[in-house]
């Protein structure tokens, strides 16, 4: 397919990045501002990421790599456990975990992948991610902290704004067009932070005490067994994940980035940039399906572009008022969106049973399911191991012990979007 944007000049690249930047921003954002991370930090680790990425892969795919909502529940877990420093350490070895499988598919090719991680398994493990995150978006939009523990803004004042922003947003998502679309968190987020202004639950005094221009508040990680094998199953699922991003990117841009530049490539280069982030104090980095959104709606291939979004979240995490400005956003507004981005991901793996046709009346089937949802969602742990990473390991694990493997796959086991 060709591209007719590959020769812009370089002043239409750059607002062509700026608005791939504005589609990750809402996301991007949230997610340190949920776990307590520096959000700075996070836009720098998110720029630094994709350019590895893109030195990695050779500037072939058009994709922007940003904070990963697959390590929330075990960043919070984590933090309380350990602290933050030695989750860093423990998210490095995730991130390395990627590396190691890279590794493993330049040598084996992607079969034991596809062996390893059927629909049955991908399926149940992505919705426990978003199902099991539910309770910090019910807590955040009833005006609470992410776990709980502590009431921020009155419950009659934070339900009313929280579902005015996700009211919006839902609106946003579903009737506007074009890349307003693509750009509904902002709306949200604009929205419900006028409403909250009103109603005086924003204190401002952080942005006007910010200096214009500071370092991000990066972090050394630190190193300890506990957290690392905390961490470490955590990172099958945003591997899963990855896949698919990959191949629907390359649906839309009708190329195998699987064959060229290789899977093995593709998953070196989130790796690295999350082994990067986490030395630097950022949140994991994922490849981003809201910008593959992007790419679709305004036809534009150009890899080139998201060089200019990363290099643009550089430049903005060093504006000091810019991060103190994002971490005024007040809870409820938070809340009443992630309802919404937390379900979605829920229904990403719901989706991956539904487009395989996995048969959930096989018992094996049934098994897998039942007991990854329950082991995720209900939080159970057994040694270090609980909640994502030990549904995730037990998923695997019922798949290659249960008779009758063939049935993982369901009825498009012969086609060719095997993941």
């Amino acid at each position: 397919m060709q591209d007719h944007h590959l020769n812009d000049p370089v002043w239409k690249q750059a607002i062509a990045g700026s608005q791939m930047l504005l589609v990750a921003f809402g996301a991007l954002v949230l997610m340190p501002l949920i776990t307590g991370l520096d959000p700075n930090v996070a836009l720098f680790t998110a720029g630094i990421g994709t350019l590895i990425f893109h030195i990695v892969t050779g500037g072939q795919i058009p994709i922007f790599l940003a904070s990963s909502f697959a390590f929330i529940a075990p960043i919070i877990a984590a933090k309380g456990r350990f602290g933050l420093e030695e989750t860093l350490g423990g998210l490095m070895a995730a991130g390395i975990l990627y590396i190691v499988l890279s590794g493993a598919v330049r040598l084996r090719g992607t079969g034991f992948i596809t062996r390893l991680l059927p629909p049955v398994v991908i399926g149940p493990v992505i919705m426990v991610i978003g199902l099991g995150l539910a309770p910090v978006a019910v807590h955040m939009a009833s005006g609470r902290t992410g776990d709980g523990s502590e009431q921020l803004v009155p419950y009659d004042t934070a339900i009313w704004i929280a579902m005015i922003s996700l009211t919006v947003t839902v609106i946003m998502a579903v009737w506007s067009s074009g890349i307003f679309r693509l750009i509904p968190i902002m709306f949200g987020i604009i929205v419900g932070y006028i409403l909250s202004a009103i109603a005086g639950i924003v204190d401002l005094s952080p942005i006007s005490e910010a200096p214009w221009f500071a370092l991000p508040n990066f972090v050394t990680p630190e190193f300890s067994w506990g957290a690392i094998l905390f961490m470490i199953p955590v990172a099958i699922a945003p591997a899963i994940e990855h896949i698919g991003d990959i191949l629907a990117i390359g649906t839309v841009t009708r190329k195998n980035y699987l064959v060229k530049p290789g899977l093995h490539r593709t998953l070196l280069g989130d790796g690295l940039a999350t082994s990067a982030a986490s030395a630097l104090g950022g949140p994991p980095n994922t490849t981003y399906s809201e910008v593959t959104g992007a790419v679709v709606l305004t036809k534009n291939f150009n890899p080139k572009v998201m060089i200019w979004a990363a290099c643009i979240a550089i430049v903005l995490a060093f504006v000091g008022k810019f991060g103190a400005a994002l971490q005024t956003i007040p809870a409820p507004v938070m809340g009443g969106i992630l309802c919404l981005l937390f379900g979605s991901i829920a229904v990403v793996g719901l989706n991956t049973l539904i487009r395989h046709q996995v048969d959930l009346s096989k018992p094996r089937n049934l098994v897998i399911v039942a007991v990854t949802l329950v082991f995720g969602i209900g939080d159970l742990a057994i040694g270090n191991m609980e909640g994502i990473a030990l549904c995730a390991v037990v998923a695997i694990a019922l798949n290659l012990i249960l008779p009758g493997s063939g049935e993982a796959w369901g009825k498009k086991i012969h086609e060719h979007d095997t993941l």
